[in-house]
């Protein structure tokens, strides 16, 4: 299948590897996006010798679909962004589904991230005049990691850098135009799942995201 990683901490030390201009750079600080993009950081964070955090994140999910998202939201610094995929949000109305599930998709959605800001460690960070690393395990239509890019520009950072293992072409594009720089490890022709890149990609709780975050600390 091409490029495989054994696990997101694999992938985390793989990612550190290409991009050996980050290590030990002034004013840095390395945000993985959780919880999957955690791990990864952590990892990487480790091998680059820097600081390691979280953005809270949470994908707005087609009704019945929801690993395809019709849009993000990110929490940063008491400042929710909601991202929208309007050229899909306007095709799913028109094929019958209806505004109240989708308004219900996001209040469950909001509702977590909310939880999430009172229960995880090393979220709220002062950005300005630094450059941030966004850090995923891998981009499937990039909607998380664009509302995370957007959360963190209001901070004022210098630089907002979107680093991942594996993206489609697709999110790789779309990051591209949104973020100073975008760097992929693999860009698969065919992409399916971020987890078919993986060996092992189980899903991680809240204890797994807290206990890294808080040995960041």
């Amino acid at each position: 299948m091409g490029m495989r990683f054994k696990d997101r901490t694999e992938a985390g030390h793989r990612l550190a590897a290409a991009l050996p201009q980050l290590r030990e750079r002034p004013d840095t600080i390395l945000l993985g996006l959780a919880r999957g993009g955690i791990p990864v950081a952590a990892s990487a964070a480790a091998a680059l010798y820097q600081p390691y955090g979280a953005v809270l994140v949470r994908k707005l999910g087609i009704p019945g679909r929801d690993e395809t998202a019709f849009g993000a939201l990110s929490w940063s610094n008491g400042r929710i962004v909601r991202m929208l995929n309007r050229p899909l949000l306007d095709r799913m109305l028109r094929h019958g589904i209806s505004p109240e599930s989708l308004d219900a998709v996001e209040t469950r959605e909001r509702t977590e991230l909310l939880r999430r800001v009172d229960s995880y460690p090393r979220v709220a960070f002062d950005v300005t005049g630094k450059t941030v690393v966004l850090i995923d395990d891998g981009l499937a239509t990039g909607a998380t990691m664009r509302a995370a890019i957007e959360g963190v520009r209001a901070g004022g950072p210098a630089a907002v850098i979107a680093a991942v293992p594996v993206a489609s072409l697709e999110a790789q594009a779309s990051i591209a135009r949104a973020c100073d720089f975008a760097f992929s490890l693999y860009t698969p022709g065919k992409f399916h799942a971020v987890g078919t890149f993986y060996e092992h990609f189980e899903q991680l709780s809240d204890d797994d995201a807290v206990t890294l975050l808080r040995e960041a600390g």
